[in-house]
This record gives C-alpha cells, structure tokens and sequence, in this order.
C-alpha cells in the first residue's frame, strides 16, 4: 500500500448503480466511491453509556436588527463572555459538520531506527473515539463512539464516504470482499450497506434474527441508548472467510446469519455471561470454526457445518479459564491467542485444545485487541494504556514495546502490509514493522527504502 496524497477539491464524486439485493464485485477503488456523505457527528461510548444533553442547532451568531423607530426598545448586547461562548459553540458545530477525513504523514520521532513498528500515517476525522476497524489493501474502515462508519481511500489517503443513521456508537465493522457489503453495528442492529451504491443501506438485522429492507434506523437523529424490548446489545461481528455466514456476538449467545438468503439460521449458546469478541475460520468449505470470548472468563469453541439450524453447543471449553472477561481473540496457524481483562495473554493449541503457554501480566492493564504482525511471526497486543507490545509467537517472549496511543486502544487489524490501530483520541494510527528478522529485532533497518515509497 503506497499512500499517495491528492488534495480532496480534485477527487470527483462518482457513484456506480449496482444491485442491492445481490452485489457484485466492487469497482476499482481509484475510479470511483461517492465522497463527501453526510456525516452524524455525536456520539458517546456504548461501554460507559455516557450521555449527552440534545444537541440544537447551531448558534446563528451576529448583530440583532432593529427598526430605526425611536419607541422600539432597545434589547441589551451580550457581554463579551457570552458573545465569546455563542461563537465558540458555533464555531465547535459548524467544523463537526465540515469536517471531512484525511489520513496525513505522521512525522517521524527521535529512536525511530531502534523501534520494531514504526507510525508513518494517521487517520483523522472522527469527533469521536474510534472503536473498531477493519482493512483491506485498499480500503479502510473505521467505527465511532460519534455514530459514523468512515470509509478511507488508502491510496489517496481521503475520506471516500462516511455512513450514518446509527442510533449510538459503532462498536463493530466488517467488509466482505466477495460482495462489497460493509455491516456496521450500534446497539442491537446490524446495517447492511452497499458502498457500491451511494452508501445504501439494503438490510438492517436484529439481534433477534429479525430483518427489515433497507434502513430501520434513519427515522430517528439523536441517541439513542435504550435497547428495544426483545432485544440485546451486540458486541461484536465477524465474517467466516468465504463471506457466506456472518456471526453476530449479543448477550451470551452468537446468532448465526446466512448472507445468501439474509435470514437468521439459529444460535451458538453456552456462555453465562455476554460475549465479547469472537473470531471465525474455515475449516473446510462449508464448515466454520468458531471461537468466542465472554466476560465469563470463558473461551468456547464451535464447529458449524453449512446448513445447520436451531441451536449449537460448543464441541471445547477452553480450560483453565482467565481470571476476567476476554477482551480479543486471534488466530494465527494452529495456535490460539487470547487476551484479557486479566491483563494477561494465553496461547492455546487449537489442534490438541490446551494452554501452550501464558503471560501473566502481560500489560498493566486490560489487554483490549489482539493482532498479528504482516510478514513476520509475532504477536501484537494493545491496552487500555494506549502500550504495544510485540512478541515471538513461538517462544512467546517479548520482542519490543512502545506507545502507540495517549489513550486506550480499542482495536487492531492488518493487511498485507500495515498495521492499523483505533484508540480513543479519535485517530487511527497505520504502522508498519521495521527491523524485524526472524520475529528478533534485527540490528539494520529498512529505513531508507520505506521512506522514499512513503
């Protein structure tokens, strides 16, 4: 991924008609996205449910009018304190309305030879924390605590389209290459859009197995926090591989969706708390292995074979369990990687279903997203803390270590090339793994090379 920068006056609007019900391949990136959607930009996090007062319009600033009768009584000016807050105010909506997303050169630091993962990019537009993302070698795909899914352009480092009408944060994102689709989660929906299609969305689902044609969430503009009765939070989603299924991870169950046909196919149950992540892979074609982590310390394994109906139970329980809820799952080969509230990170054997290895605490605080470095065998882990740390996936001994945000870190995915991490200072921040052999830190770099594509 080379990112090559074109100032946004010249990237023309364009829109391709395509098939909502059954998308096809999407249109080159360069040629074409419809930028400049309409963006929501208020939001608060789904975790801490924090709330916020309506938000009005904005303050229309400037001298009041007045008749040149002399019986007309003349209304008091605004003190300067008050003038200054109005304008303020103002000013705050207006560039939240305006604000259009970029990803600029992140400028180098002092040690930048010596670290393992350098920060060459970042991506900014979101108002607010950023708590998901996803990635392919062209697309970018970032959720909010501000309500809008952005989509980004990586080659020309712009905001290609931001999708709103959530009715709180987005908490999770997914793209299927196969069909273009992007799903975006906030509170108990699921909106299905075809970015092939001016951003429409062509299905909204339920985290009861309900569907509705098109979008069941644009009536309302403001928050909200409420789930409908019925109905639980989603946590978290995630595609098997061939883009068929999708998993979608609500109070202590997974409900398992077929793509093809748009209908809810049944449930995965066993968890006695909510599930918090969940990550899918394809054991063979037409069946799906699944693995959940729940905030009741547990970690289930699932096996689902294409046509399966009703309710699954797991076929393993991973023991012994961590002493919090899971935070991440990643799979990488035949090896399991678990991440906790713990602080800790387990490395489980998939084949025989034990713990290989552990690291206690692994960071000093919860241990938020887990992710595998493009290229090279190691293991990358974000924290509350905004730390990543990198380690050996074979001797599970730490390779290095670094601040990757001032704030927590919600997410990480990868491409074949970079590194992607969302935190809550509304960035996302695109790394890439720098003096790196043999997942050791190797004693001359690249820098040279990557600085000149870049």
């Amino acid at each position: 991924m080379e990112l090559l920068y074109a100032d946004s006056s010249e990237l023309a609007s364009d829109t391709s008609a395509g098939d909502a019900s059954l998308p096809g391949p999407l249109t080159p990136v360069a040629e074409g996205q419809e930028i400049g959607m309409n963006t929501e930009t208020s939001g608060t996090s789904a975790r801490d449910k924090e709330l916020l007062p309506p938000s009005g319009l904005p303050s229309k600033i400037g001298s009041i009018s007045r008749q040149s009768s002399l019986s007309e009584k003349k209304l008091p000016e605004p003190s300067p304190v008050t003038r200054r807050k109005a304008y303020e105010k103002a000013e705050k909506s207006k560039s939240k309305e305006q604000k259009q997303g970029i990803i600029n050169p992140f400028p180098a630091s002092k040690g930048i030879r010596a670290s393992p993962l350098q920060c060459i990019h970042i991506a900014e537009g979101h108002t607010k924390a950023v708590l998901c993302v996803d990635s392919t070698d062209d697309l970018l795909f970032t959720g909010s605590k501000d309500r809008t899914c952005k989509v980004w352009n990586l080659v020309t480092g712009q905001e290609i389209m931001s999708l709103g009408g959530h009715p709180n944060n987005v908490v999770s994102v997914k793209y299927c290459n196969y069909t273009s689709l992007v799903f975006t989660v906030s509170t108990s929906y699921i909106k299905v859009w075809d970015i092939r299609d001016s951003a429409k969305c062509i299905r909204t689902l339920t985290s009861s197995g309900q569907v509705t044609l098109g979008d069941a969430c644009s009536a309302s503009t403001s928050r909200t926090v409420a789930i409908p009765s019925g109905e639980n939070q989603i946590n978290q989603i995630a595609l098997n591989p061939s883009g068929t299924f999708l998993y979608a991870a609500s109070g202590n169950a997974v409900r398992m969706w077929d793509l093809k046909r748009f209908q809810s196919t049944g449930k995965l149950t066993g968890h006695l708390g909510p599930v918090m992540c969940l990550t899918v892979e394809q054991i063979s074609s037409g069946q799906d292995l699944i693995i959940t982590g729940s905030k009741d310390h547990y970690i289930k394994m699932f096996d689902v074979t294409e046509g399966a109906l009703g309710t699954v139970s797991p076929t393993h329980n991973f023991e012994p369990p961590h002493y919090d809820g899971i935070e991440a799952l990643t799979i990488q080969g035949d090896n399991l990687f678990s991440g906790s509230r713990d602080n800790g990170i387990k490395k489980w054997d998939l084949a025989q279903k034990d713990l290989l290895q552990q690291v206690p605490n692994a960071h000093k605080d919860w241990v938020c997203a887990l992710g595998v470095v493009p290229g090279h065998p190691l293991l990358l882990s974000g924290c509350r803390g905004g730390i990543l740390k990198l380690w050996n996936m074979d001797t599970f001994v730490p390779v290095g270590e670094m601040k990757g945000h001032d704030s927590p870190i919600n997410a990480i995915c990868v491409n074949s090339t970079h590194i992607f991490t969302a935190a809550d200072d509304r960035t996302v921040r695109i790394w890439k793994a720098r003096n790196l052999q043999d997942g050791q830190i190797s004693d001359t770099g690249d820098m040279g090379e990557d600085f000149a594509s870049n």
